[in-house]
């Protein structure tokens, strides 16, 4: 995908298309396309988190290792999606792991050169930041809500 494809895809994307004409630009030049089979794994929990990911096609597990047991999957993202916020919150640590569960293509932005712009220019940080907060929010919500109906024990409030 050139970055004529992806302007174009950008600007008709719901988290991004209320950005300007230059704040999109800015986007397309620190982005590009990554394929993952299904089955690799995109990033581990505790790994540098300095990227983030729209899933153009396939589909993406959210997972949480267990202490003991198998691996709790959080949720899957689907064409269009938004993965990743870890990049923008210090320590800048993946807070879960991700696997493909279908050959998948994302875009795959630059977190720190956006991270960056974010600092030199607070207006668009400051928009960024508040479609991110609504991201995490939503993303928060759902992993509670799978947690406690996975590994909440029989009479448990």
């Amino acid at each position: 995908m050139n970055n004529q494809s992806i302007s174009e895809y950008l600007s008709t994307h719901e988290f991004f298309y209320e950005f300007s004409d230059d704040a999109l630009k800015f986007l397309c030049d620190y982005s590009s396309t990554v394929e993952i089979k299904k089955g690799e794994i995109l990033f581990l929990e505790g790994e540098t988190a300095d990227k983030f990911y729209v899933v153009r096609s396939g589909r993406i597990s959210l997972q949480m290792p267990a202490i003991i047991g198998p691996t709790l999957e959080i949720q899957s993202l689907d064409e269009n999606q938004i993965l990743g916020w870890s990049w923008l919150i210090s320590p800048y640590k993946w807070n879960f792991q991700t696997k493909a569960e279908e050959d998948s293509e994302l875009l795959q932005f630059d977190g720190a050169a956006i991270l960056a712009r974010c600092n030199e220019e607070p207006k668009f940080g400051f928009e960024l930041l508040k479609k991110f907060a609504a991201l995490m929010s939503v993303g928060l919500n759902t992993a509670r809500i799978k947690m406690m109906d996975e590994w909440n024990p029989p009479g448990f409030a």
